[in-house]
């Protein structure tokens, strides 16, 4: 099994879930983040005064699937998060050992 992480922009949340659901894919926990990267942030002017925002607002989407899926899904996403522009967000790949289903002791590929 694999654990997908993908930081995306904000406004492209509906696009990936829309994405994510046609391809069967349901179970999926987002989070609102904050962050950069090579973008470093940008400075606004609020009241006359101008201020750096280093820390971006993004969204975290985390799903777990079995490893005949990954490059599906990876595709999936980030066909549906790119904008062709610096910030899109990046795509974090992770070996899951196991799952358990809490309410009935499910294990495996069979949790999820």
């Amino acid at each position: 099994m694999k654990k997908i992480e993908a930081i995306i922009q904000p406004f492209k949340l509906d696009d990936v879930k829309e994405a994510l659901k046609g391809i069967g894919i349901d179970g999926i926990t987002i989070s609102e983040v904050r962050g950069h990267g090579r973008q470093k942030g940008h400075k606004e002017v609020y009241r006359g005064m101008e201020y750096q925002v280093d820390l971006l607002p993004k969204i975290k989407i985390e799903t777990v699937i079995p490893d005949s899926r990954l490059d599906e899904v990876t595709r999936t996403i980030s066909a549906a998060a790119r904008t062709g522009r610096i910030g899109d967000g990046k795509i974090f790949i992770y070996d899951v050992q196991d799952a358990i289903r809490i309410r009935n002791d499910d294990s495996g590929e069979a949790a999820l």
